[in-house]
């Protein structure tokens, strides 16, 4: 769903399979792209998805009009998505590491894990709402969702196989005939084709029914006291970065973290796709939905709970170079919370999550 010499050379290259999406939601305002270009088959008569924009959300990013969705083209991206076939040894799908029940994430493993229990260099972070995103994984290295899978399938620690392999074999698998055929009119597998399918069921991953959204679109939801006072804490605090209604500036960002002992080679982050030295150690700033279900945190997933992500924000920052100039204060290092301060915040952040996008089978291929 990367940035070190050897191992770090191939996933600058490909990249980690991390990304980010979305469900529909009744109060929203519904995208209606164009009618999708038939193939020759004159029967040949898909059916538009109705993706819908909440109506607490900003316009989406992705250009709809390049990749009508339809029906058809969702349910073969889904059981793609699904599908260990994409992977070398048969063993991993892009759902393996993006699971729904938390947040599309992968919480079984600090770091990603791939074929053959080969372990990667970061954390996986979870799939949802990447309409609204134009970089993914955490140095930003891939610009275009409908390119974002070649990373994972070709990464030699994650998926560890070929996209020319991959055609080949879907090509091959009689369970795709149908599917490509009513998706596009035709059997024939392309590149194009498998690429734009995944990215139709990614995009449907929109998570947007937490209770801080029914709260906000003032849908006869309350927040606690607490959950309140987190919330006006949380704003004058993290908003600067984690702004608006994705929570994330999708900005890149050096929020003052320890080297870590554990990792033998140091991850320069987005200095390895830009080469510019003022990047050092920034990371993309994620977004914070469903952040209480997608543990472990940061970069590295060096904090297991929101207790000491908060409780670093508040003693643990490192000060150098990079530090982003918004995690200081008075010219120190770190944003004074009390420890009443940092339960509140986590409170509100608990607000975030969205049971309705964790539970809802239809992401499901069965």
């Amino acid at each position: 769903m990367i940035n070190r010499p050897t191992l770090v050379i191939l996933w600058i290259v490909a990249g980690l399979c991390c990304s980010l999406i979305a469900c529909q939601n009744g109060q929203s305002t519904e995208v209606t792209p164009t009618d999708p270009k038939p193939s020759k088959p004159t029967d040949y008569k898909p059916t538009l998805y109705p993706w819908k924009k909440p109506a607490n959300f900003p316009d989406p990013a992705y250009n709809f009009t390049q990749n009508p969705l339809t029906q058809e083209g969702v349910l073969l991206g889904k059981n793609l998505f699904f599908d260990p076939i994409l992977s070398k040894n048969g063993t991993i799908s892009c759902a393996f590491c993006h699971q729904q029940e938390v947040a599309f994430a992968h919480t079984d493993h600090i770091l990603s894990h791939g074929i053959n229990d080969k372990i990667g260099p970061r954390n996986t972070p979870g799939i949802q709402n990447v309409a609204w995103s134009r970089v993914f994984f955490w140095d930003g290295g891939i610009v275009d969702l409908d390119q974002l899978p070649i990373s994972p399938i070709q990464n030699p620690i994650e998926m560890g196989d070929s996209m020319a392999n991959v055609l080949q074999k879907v090509q091959s698998s009689g369970q795709y005939r149908g599917l490509f055929k009513a998706a596009y009119g035709s059997e024939e597998v392309t590149a194009e084709r498998f690429l734009k399918a995944l990215s139709q069921y990614m995009l449907t991953l929109v998570s947007a029914t937490s209770k801080y959204d029914k709260y906000i679109r003032n849908e006869g939801i309350q927040l606690s006291e607490q959950e309140l006072s987190g919330l006006q804490l949380f704003k004058a605090n993290c908003s600067a970065c984690h702004s608006g209604e994705l929570f994330t500036d999708h900005s890149f960002r050096n929020n003052g973290l320890l080297p870590n002992p554990y990792v033998p080679i140091p991850d320069l982050g987005r200095f390895a796709i830009s080469q510019k030295p003022e990047d050092k150690n920034k990371f993309r700033v994620p977004s914070l939905r469903n952040i209480a279900m997608t543990t472990y945190y940061m970069h590295d997933g060096r904090f297991k709970t929101l207790d000491q992500v908060l409780n670093h924000y508040a003693t643990g920052i490192e000060d150098n170079s990079q530090l982003d100039p918004l995690l200081k204060k008075n010219d120190k290092p770190g944003i004074p919370l009390t420890r009443q301060d940092q339960q509140d915040i986590i409170a509100f952040l608990n607000t975030l999550t969205d049971y309705d996008f964790i539970t809802n089978r239809q992401h499901h291929p069965d």
